[in-house]
């Protein structure tokens, strides 16, 4: 399974950007989709997940900012963010729990990340 994301640039303060992740492979059905983000220094967290039915979950720091979405017939997963700041800089990650068509066990799954960068 492979995850790219696509998306990620610099973008002043205030403003938006939106990510998006495509999954591609032997996929027989993808449970959870979400972003996660890494910082320098900082360990990898949470920002947002949404299951295959459209039930969402994010970290406190983003509600309100940001709105994750998925195209289940495309495999894809969207992270539109506004209000950007500059605390939000990071790589952000794509993650996916898969089910694969040759086997019933589940994997996650993460893409190689994005950097996002906020000036302010």
């Amino acid at each position: 399974v492979q995850l790219v994301e696509s998306g990620g640039g610099l973008v002043q303060a205030g403003g938006s950007l939106r990510l998006s992740c495509a999954a591609s492979g032997s996929i027989f059905r993808i449970n959870r989709m979400g972003w996660y983000r890494q910082a320098p220094g900082k360990q990898r967290e949470l920002v947002a997940t949404i299951t295959g039915d459209g039930n969402t979950n994010y970290a406190d720091s983003m509600k309100g900012r940001f709105t994750i979405s998925r195209d289940n017939a495309k495999n894809t997963v969207d992270l539109q963010m506004t209000s950007l700041k500059s605390e939000d800089t990071a790589v952000y990650y794509c993650n996916a729990l898969v089910i694969l068509n040759t086997t019933p066990y589940e994997g996650r799954y993460w893409g190689q990340g994005t950097q996002v960068t906020v000036s302010s």
